[in-house]
């Protein structure tokens, strides 16, 4: 039997799994509503998240003659990374899938996963126009959005962090993330992957108790095993992203009175900006630093409280924040990004 022939059966085998006889058609219907049968790329780590998504990606493509690019960015962070990487991209060969590794070439050093998370975006994005594709698909499910909500609740994120992930996000003009998992258990994806795959991946990072998220992950281990139902955790953080979509509504308008755009600069008038209430000041003001820098998140809103604190207390201010140059005059405040030498 040719490797093609054993990927069909493979495929066929998984109509007789539960989990997944659950979960394609809503994976099916998210894709067709965003996709419209284009080609797509998949951000793959070789976890059982992403090992999901790659089977029902495949599946998907199979059935609408569209073509799914699996591609996994190894950042050479940890030893084993590269080896790792390789048995990835031999277990996709021996079910007829294409895996592309691209290498990261820059150095991370500090806030880790924070970077390679800004560098991994970079690089699938960098991808994405070259290849014509307008939609990078990740693995991020209902568990990673308890998570988010939880490590933003804890540094203190109004509305706009705590409604947590968008399922489609603009990286760029042409470009952008979709997670059509968001609303699936990891324990479901777990069942598909190794249905599919019989095999799977750990990331020793995601027990290393220097980062916060896997300290994270374990309480909301506890959360379950106390009776916290993390379905309703998640409603309630969609019930946020209600009430942020109003807001952002209402502080449209508030920028266009406030902020004005120019070719390499954003000018905030701060008298019409310091009366709004400290929740509108943040997403104005984090907002327009992101999109002057272009990078994927703002800023962190205790850095961005810092900053206001003292935009309102100085009468000249010089100050950087995302990699930009905020300066105040008189009764403006200049954005432009930071050129460092």
């Amino acid at each position: 039997m040719s490797k093609k022939d054993l990927s069909v059966q493979k495929l066929k085998s998984l109509d007789s799994n539960k989990k997944f006889i659950q979960v394609y058609p809503y994976f099916k219907t998210q894709l067709n509503k965003y996709l419209k049968k284009n080609n797509f790329l998949v951000a793959v780590s070789g976890g059982p998240d992403s090992l999901a998504l790659s089977v029902l990606s495949q599946k998907y493509a199979a059935e609408n003659k569209t073509k799914a690019f699996f591609i996994l960015i190894d950042h050479k962070i940890r030893k084993n990374s590269s080896r790792e990487a390789l048995w990835v991209q031999k277990l996709f060969k021996s079910r007829s899938m294409n895996l592309k590794i691209i290498n990261n070439t820059q150095k991370i050093n500090k806030n880790i996963q924070a970077e390679a998370r800004k560098v991994r975006y970079e690089l699938l994005s960098n991808f994405c126009l070259k290849n014509k594709i307008k939609f990078i698909l990740t693995a991020h499910h209902r568990d990673d959005q308890v998570e988010t909500f939880l490590i933003r609740l804890s540094r203190g994120s109004g509305i706009q962090g705590l409604s947590s992930m968008d399922k489609v996000v603009k990286l760029n003009k042409k470009v952008s993330v979709f997670r059509p998992l968001l609303d699936l258990k990891k324990e479901d994806l777990i069942s598909i992957s190794k249905s599919y795959f019989g095999k799977i991946v750990k990331d020793p990072s995601n027990e290393d108790n220097k980062y916060l998220r896997t300290k994270i992950r374990r309480l909301v281990k506890h959360f379950e095993k106390s009776g916290i139902d993390l379905d309703r955790v998640n409603n309630s953080i969609k019930n946020l992203a209600a009430s942020r979509d109003i807001l952002n509504s209402y502080i449209q308008g508030i920028e266009k009175k406030c902020v004005l755009k120019k070719k390499n600069q954003i000018l905030i008038k701060l008298e019409p900006f310091l009366v709004e209430k400290l929740e509108i000041q943040l997403k104005i003001l984090g907002d327009c630093i992101k999109k002057t820098s272009k990078a994927y998140y703002p800023p962190r809103a205790k850095k961005v409280i810092n900053l206001l604190e003292n935009i309102r207390s100085k009468s000249l201010l010089k100050a950087t924040l995302g990699n930009c140059l905020i300066e105040k005059k008189e009764k403006n405040l200049i954005i432009r990004k930071e050129y460092l030498n």
